[in-house]
């Protein structure tokens, strides 16, 4: 009876993150066994949840959407009017954005949704300083990733411009435009992300949907924008 015991207790494991509660699910963030609750509160707080994991996914499922009247006026620029025919009038330019950061997070599997966040907002509100009083305003941010961040948009913004002077003989891209693209960003990436401080969910968006071809061997650098 004593051995059945100690086996019993051999196999009676405890939570690797609580070490109180039995363990009953493999967590692919700690790559050990955790129990329900530790994993229900823990998920994107402390444990750096990747997308293939089956209860973040589920989780997902369960959650209520967020939606951009849920949003705090304070983060998504209510004042700037985003209408719909500006979204297909300049689709290929929020694609390209779009893109952007689904690259710039494969790059850097450390990136969380709420440093993206951070650097659109920064860059959105550099140009409504810009669009409001032609003052140019940028906040520096101590973060070196969301600073690459806001380097590489206002890179690809400015080759976006580049492109179209080189097929019409002039720029059509005003800066009132640059700002209404970085607040439907921000506004899909807070609807996407779950909030919480390690939530992955506007990059696993984004990668969902941007995700880039490996390219051919053969083929020659691809060009990162086209104009329809």
């Amino acid at each position: 009876m004593a051995a059945v015991s100690a086996v019993s207790e051999v196999f009676d494991l405890s939570c690797s993150i609580c070490n109180r509660r039995k363990e009953k699910r493999f967590c692919l963030a700690v790559h050990g066994r955790i129990c329900p609750q530790c994993c229900g509160e823990q998920r994107e707080v402390t444990l750096d949840c990747p997308p293939e994991c089956p209860y973040l996914q589920q989780a997902r499922q369960h959650e209520k959407p967020r939606t951009f009247e849920d949003l705090p006026a304070s983060l998504v620029f209510p004042e700037i009017e985003v209408a719909e025919q500006f979204l297909h009038a300049r689709e290929t330019l929020i694609a390209g954005v779009l893109q952007t950061l689904g690259r710039l997070s494969r790059c850097d599997r450390d990136l969380h949704d709420r440093e993206i966040i951070g650097a659109v907002a920064n860059l959105a509100t550099s140009y409504q300083t810009l669009v409001s009083s032609g003052l140019v305003y940028e906040e520096a941010l101590p973060n070196p990733a969301q600073r690459t961040i806001i380097q590489t948009l206002r890179q690809i913004l400015q080759e976006f411009r580049e492109v179209e002077h080189q097929h019409l003989g002039h720029t059509t891209l005003r800066d009132a435009e640059i700002l209404q693209t970085l607040v439907f960003t921000l506004r899909l990436a807070n609807v996407q992300t779950s909030g919480r401080p390690r939530s992955r969910g506007f990059i696993d968006f984004l990668n969902a949907r941007f995700a880039e071809p490996e390219p051919s061997p053969a083929a020659g650098p691809a060009s990162r924008i086209i104009l329809a």
